[in-house]
């Protein structure tokens, strides 16, 4: 995991976002960049038609959130110590940084330069006022074809030492469990957890095990028998029990709308995680 992509925001959860990219980078000695998230500019015009905005004024809102971005980004990697990459910047053990400041405005640009990286990083969408918006979690599991970090409300202070793979044998949770493989190989606990009732049809969480085995990873098996909490609730009550700091997800092995109108593990997860979460679709 050598390149990392965090789009940035002045949010107060940007923060989070931050340090827990910080902590990935410090394993991989990896380059940390950033450009500046904010709406498509015809989304700002849409967003208030009678407040009489104008094209002018809206360019100049746009320019304003880009500068905040990159000044938070920056700032950030200088008060801790992360010098910025240079055009010959070695392989290294340690982390540096880059800033696209050409990013064009809009949400889907998250997914498609996302696809060059190696990971991508997010604060946690949420639906409070300043909260960062679901739609760019969207774009960036749907489109990008990569792994996506998300942070918790709080920074973490370590991460990847102790992982739960949610495992539930789905496709989705397959390639999540493969995206995270580097991680795995470094933790020094991982623990396999698979909840009666809320899988599909696939290998066996033991099989799971086998299989990292063979990768140098030697992962504990946990069965827990479904009762009244959902799926989610269990799977975060048991990260807690257990002191894990990454839980492996698979998003949206039911379809979205599904998810949005009955509920479902991932949007559980997204609205109730205390921990990084690395989830791919």
């Amino acid at each position: 995991m050598k390149t990392i992509l965090v789009p940035t925001e002045r949010i107060p959860a940007m923060a989070a976002a931050l340090d827990t990219a910080l902590l990935l980078a410090q394993k991989f000695g990896s380059c940390i960049e950033g450009f500046p998230l904010r709406p498509a500019i015809a989304d700002m015009m849409a967003m208030d038609p009678d407040a009489g905005l104008t094209m002018l004024t809206v360019k100049e809102n746009d320019a304003e959130m880009a500068r905040q971005a990159e000044d938070l980004f920056r700032n950030f990697m200088q008060s801790h110590g992360v010098p910025p990459r240079v055009a010959e910047t070695p392989a290294s053990s340690a982390p540096f940084w880059s800033w696209l400041g050409a990013a064009p405005s809009g949400h889907d640009f998250v997914g498609s330069y996302g696809r060059v990286f190696d990971a991508i990083v997010l604060a946690r969408p949420g639906e409070e006022w300043q909260s960062p918006a679901m739609a760019t979690l969207e774009s960036a599991l749907f489109d990008s074809g990569r792994p996506v970090l998300i942070a918790s409300p709080t920074s973490p202070t370590t991460l990847a030492t102790n992982v739960l793979i949610a495992w539930n044998c789905s496709t989705e949770q397959a390639r999540a469990t493969g995206f995270a493989m580097p991680l795995l190989k470094r933790a020094e606990r991982v623990t396999i957890l698979t909840v009666e009732g809320a899988t599909v049809a696939g290998p066996s969480g033991g099989e799971l095990a086998r299989s990292l085995g063979m990768n140098g990873i030697a992962a504990k098996t946990l069965t827990v028998a479904a009762d009244k909490r959902s799926a989610g609730e269990i799977i975060l009550a048991k990260a807690k029990e257990l002191g894990c700091d990454l839980v492996v997800k698979g998003a949206y092995t039911q379809s979205r709308l599904r998810q949005m109108i009955f509920g479902g593990t991932t949007r559980h997860i997204l609205a109730h995680a205390r921990l990084p979460v690395l989830m791919a679709h």
